[in-house]
């Protein structure tokens, strides 16, 4: 029997996982996902997270870039949202909620009490197989992420939120110019080379 097109496509995303340096430390170290070390590699570009950091983590399913962050943070505050659950992590409190829903953002506000200061996001869109289509809808939602925080953080507050080089990249990026102060952009090494991703660092 011939395997289906999807089923190779399937065991050759497999390999290059099992291929991938990061894929690899992830699982030695105990992070839930790979990604985990694009915010490690942010913050140290960056220096963003302290261990009195009030945190924002959107769209945080598995968890990789919260645990990250439980790590730096000792006594400030972390919460963590996405529609799929995630297990727990010390010292992260989780809302199990969209982000786009004014309830959810009303959760938030409410949480940090006027004391919000980093707003973390590596939120992307359910693929659809359409790349130009999946890479606008990441987009869209980048952009209610600098809408939110650019209402929400405190002065100097920064906030670090994917991007993807796609159609509507300068208009994401020329509405991040208006929100906040400084816009830079950051491609961490361990972001697939293939990946149009990049990351957007601003401050309020």
């Amino acid at each position: 029997m011939k395997k289906s097109k999807k089923s190779k496509k399937s065991n050759t995303w497999r390999i290059k996982q099992h291929r991938d340096q990061f894929f690899k430390k992830s699982k030695t170290l105990g992070y839930r996902s790979r990604a985990a070390f694009k915010l490690i590699e942010l913050n140290k570009k960056f220096r963003f997270i302290k261990k009195n950091t009030n945190l924002l983590d959107i769209g945080s399913y598995p968890g990789g870039w919260s645990q990250v962050a439980s790590k730096l943070i000792s006594s400030g505050k972390i919460l963590s949202i996405d529609q799929k659950k995630i297990e727990k992590i010390n010292n992260v409190t989780f809302l199990q909620l969209d982000f786009i829903d004014n309830i959810a953002k009303k959760k938030i506000i409410n949480f940090f009490n006027g004391n919000l200061e980093v707003v973390i996001s590596d939120m992307a869109a359910n693929t659809t197989g359409n790349k130009s289509l999946d890479c606008i809808r990441t987009n869209q939602l980048c952009a209610e992420v600098i809408e939110f925080s650019s209402k929400n953080l405190k002065p100097n507050g920064v906030l670090v939120s994917k991007l993807f080089m796609g159609e509507d990249f300068l208009e994401v990026k020329d509405l991040a110019k208006t929100k906040f102060k400084k816009v830079q952009f950051f491609k961490p090494e361990s972001s697939r080379n293939e990946s149009k991703e990049t990351y957007l660092h601003c401050t309020i």
